[in-house]
This record gives C-alpha cells, structure tokens and sequence, in this order.
C-alpha cells in the first residue's frame, strides 16, 4: 500500500506543480490575468504540501525522484493541454527519468 500511496502522491503532486506553473504562464505570457497568477500561486503551494505526505522521509530523496516525475508529467500536460507532440527523444528521456524514480524510491534499502 505505500507503494501505491506514493505513487498517487507523486500524481498529485505533478498537477498541482505543473498545472500551477502552467496557470502562472497562461497569465503572464498568455496576459489571462492576475487571477491565473494568482490561482497558479495556489496550485504551487499545494504542490508543496502534497510532496510532504509522501511516505518516505528524506526530503532530498523525494525532490530527486519528484524531478524525475515533473520531467515525464510535463511532457503528458502539454500532450493533453497544450496539443504538443513529443519526440521519440522526449519519449525516450521521460521513460529514462521514470526508471530513475523507481530506482531512487523503491528500490530495496537495508533497514
């Protein structure tokens, strides 16, 4: 169950930092407003709180391996948000990143 956990933090955590990053650019370079920076400061701040429920405790260990998911969930976010199409190259260094993440998180570790 924490590995299940985890993983849905690390979702979680992705829509709030990406989604909260994307609003911040849709007000300033897209000129939506201060509400979209606003509600993107929001997202952002969640992110931060989502990342401190995941299981582990190590804070480094965490940012490391969350970077490794921001990578691959960009990628997703401006897939479905933004009709971007990756390249075999973005394909190959988001999965490349996900394997970093699972080593990094769920590799066995002596007690």
């Amino acid at each position: 169950m924490t590995v299940a956990k985890s993983l849905v933090l690390f979702a979680l955590a992705a829509v709030a930092e990406i989604g909260g990053a994307w609003l911040v650019w849709q007000g300033v370079r897209e000129h939506r407003g201060w509400l979209w920076i606003g509600a993107g400061f929001i997202a952002l701040g969640l992110y931060g709180l989502v990342a401190t429920l995941q299981p582990d405790a190590d804070f480094g260990r965490i940012l490391a391996a969350y970077g490794g998911v921001f990578v691959a969930g960009s990628l997703a976010w401006g897939m479905v948000v933004d009709g971007f199409r990756p390249d075999r190259y973005d394909v190959a260094g988001a999965c490349i990143c996900l394997v970093g993440v699972a080593v990094i998180m769920y590799a066995p570790r002596p007690a």
